[in-house]
């Protein structure tokens, strides 16, 4: 396997500046051989970040000297890997996911949600860093899953089924100007689906929010339920399928913003924007207990994601 080695040289009073690089290197994941000396596993990344330090040190009377190599045999390449050992550090992660797991009973949603959100966010971080992967990081991302699908049963118990039938497209015609109809108590999918509808499907769209699935209006158009007209098919969650139904699949800002939906709704590739947003609508229910005031406080947030989704792919 190929390394590279960052040989720093820092002469004179730059204590600020090696605190700097010193982070720097440690919030890359590079492990210190020495003082002054960093490995990392060759690629693009790795070297982009050494040469920044470089350039850094070069710009402030010091020099560094980028080398790669390669293990000369089995035991230097065993040896360098366990200094990007990091299953102590998802230990730690795994300790905290179990505790939460146990207080889901006397926790409110907003304490749940918001340690999913940590955790994610230490999990994504910690991912960056782990160039090796292996048992350690699955058994963390499992814990993280099973976490998520506790907190959904807890607060949202009637989350829909996805059913396996094909995405038929939709005239857009049909539906304006009609009565839309989901679960009341909004959450990502839900609050998200309703934004995109009066964004881009029915402008004049009004909402009933139902308290049973069985009070939906005769007429009204379902979304995120069993037996509705747009709900989870197959892999894509109710965002996605209307994104898909409608035609707005070609829209940069919408798959962004589609993916991110997915992720906190049932999981899967992480998101950075993710723990934010979930904050975010966690915060604004506890500060709206009517739902169409959520939709209303929420709107400008997805707006400005999705505009800088579209801003984004146009650069």
């Amino acid at each position: 396997m190929s390394w590279l080695l960052l040989v720093t040289n820092l002469t004179g009073a730059h204590q600020t500046l090696r605190v700097r690089i010193w982070r720097a290197l440690k919030a890359a994941g590079a492990a210190p051989l020495r003082d002054g000396v960093y490995v990392l596993p060759d690629s693009e990344n790795s070297r982009r970040v050494f040469d920044e330090q470089r350039r850094e040190l070069e710009g402030a009377s010091g020099s560094a000297q980028v080398i790669e190599f390669a293990s000369s045999n089995e035991s230097q390449e065993e040896g360098y890997r366990k200094l990007f050992d990091r299953s102590g550090d998802y230990a730690k992660v795994l300790k905290g996911i179990a505790a939460a797991h146990r207080q889901i009973p006397r926790a409110s949603e907003v304490q749940a949600r918001r340690r999913l959100g940590q955790f994610t966010r230490d999990l994504a971080a910690l991912a960056l860093v782990d160039f090796f992967g292996g048992e350690a990081r699955r058994q963390a991302e499992a814990a993280l899953a099973d976490l998520a699908t506790a907190i959904e049963s807890r607060f949202s118990a009637d989350e829909p089924h996805a059913v396996k039938r094909a995405i038929q497209p939709v005239d857009r015609k049909r539906f304006r100007g009609r009565t839309w109809a989901t679960r009341e108590h909004l959450w990502i999918d839900r609050v998200c689906s309703a934004w995109l509808i009066r964004r881009f499907i029915d402008p004049k769209a009004k909402f009933v929010w139902l308290k049973k699935i069985g009070d939906c209006p005769k007429g009204a158009v379902g979304f995120d339920f069993d037996g509705a007209e747009f709900t989870h098919v197959g892999a894509r969650v109710t965002f996605e399928v209307l994104v898909a139904s409608f035609g707005l699949e070609g829209d940069a800002g919408l798959a962004a913003l589609g993916a991110l939906v997915h992720y906190l709704d049932v999981g899967g590739v992480p998101v950075p924007e993710a723990a934010g947003l979930a904050a975010i609508v966690s915060g604004a229910r506890t500060l709206h207990d009517d739902d169409d005031a959520l939709v209303k406080a929420i709107g400008p947030v997805i707006d400005s994601l999705y505009a800088a989704h579209a801003a984004k792919k146009e650069s």
